[in-house]
């Protein structure tokens, strides 16, 4: 693993989450952000998502939820954040159990599961699936162009880092809802 692209990506993440975001939400973005590149750096080298990075990611989203909770409810936020980390868990495993069903083959490591259910109590009810989608879209392209450029076929059993694409999402759209952009 190079790791001046993964300090300066890290750093640049943070730099842009305090420079966006007001207090506290900047603190807790410049730390997912910070995540979120070593979670992608270490599965891009190992296909691996550490454990110790999503208890991180989670404890760091249940702070951010009591945090925001408060002066009015803490408990409510709470309570909020966890059902998030149940649908997001649920729902991944969900879709790794029936695909491995459905093909035999692993589509999704627990690693991919865990992060999902990690990093949503960063995200509202309706950025969930947002992330979950720009991770799958960039995830695609890069598969796309890596097999464009080496000539080779999209081989579906081929093992990818998707934990390299969910982890920075969770972070861009935790960012991004934090700015009004998917505000209805």
């Amino acid at each position: 693993m190079q790791h001046g692209w993964v300090i300066a990506t890290a750093l640049g993440g943070a730099a842009v989450s305090f420079a966006l975001l007001p207090w506290p939400a900047a603190a807790f973005a410049a730390l997912l952000a910070v995540l979120a590149v070593y979670v992608a750096a270490v599965d891009l080298d190992r296909f691996i998502i550490p454990d110790a990075a999503n208890v991180a990611i989670f404890c760091a989203g249940i702070a951010l939820a009591v945090t925001e909770g408060w002066r009015s409810d803490p408990f409510a936020g709470l309570a909020d954040a966890l059902l998030r980390v149940l649908a997001a868990g649920g729902f991944m495993w969900t879709l790794r159990f029936v695909y491995a069903r459905a093909t035999g083959i692993e589509g999704l490591g627990l690693g991919d599961v865990k992060l999902a259910a990690a990093g949503a109590p960063f995200l509202a009810w309706d950025a969930l699936p947002l992330a979950l989608a720009l991770a799958a879209i960039a995830c695609a392209l890069a598969l796309s162009g890596r097999a464009l450029i080496r000539g080779e076929a999209i081989d579906r059993s081929r093992e990818l880092p998707f934990g390299a694409f969910l982890a920075p999402a969770i972070w861009a759209v935790f960012v991004l809802d934090r700015l009004g952009w998917f505000a209805v």
